[in-house]
């Protein structure tokens, strides 16, 4: 394989399981309001954001890294540094403030690994190699 294909293979995956993830939160987001209440909706809601939030930064900050990539800002630089504080007041504001749910903010915090883990089953399932 060469390395225009890996690189525009991995573009693909990403786009997936960004887009996986936002699927993902509003599906979970709509069961949880369903199964439970507003404030396990939005709780999940708020969880998901700030996680694929927080893995677009990353993203982000990782592609500024590679061969040809643009350099990092230091406002990026600045954000990744700080990315669990600003979480952590947002998370922590949102349930003392608005009164969501902790348990449903803790779980939306784990759609971008449930994207990734539905990727990875969408490879081994229909990867042509």
């Amino acid at each position: 394989m060469t390395v225009e294909a890996e690189a525009e293979f991995v573009e693909r995956a990403l786009g997936r399981i960004f887009r996986g993830g936002l699927i993902l939160g509003a599906a979970g987001s709509v069961v949880a309001l369903v199964l439970q209440d507003w404030r396990w909706g939005l709780g999940f809601a708020a969880g998901a954001a700030g996680s694929c939030l927080n893995f677009y930064w990353l993203h982000r900050f990782v592609e500024g890294l590679t061969p040809g990539g643009r350099r990092p800002r230091k406002r990026w630089l600045v954000i990744l540094a700080t990315r669990y504080l600003i979480l952590g007041v947002a998370g922590y504001a949102i349930v003392k403030i608005f009164g969501l749910s902790l348990g449903a903010i803790l779980l939306g915090l784990f759609v971008p690994v449930a994207a990734i883990l539905v990727e990875i089953i969408y490879e081994l399932t229909y990867a042509r190699t």
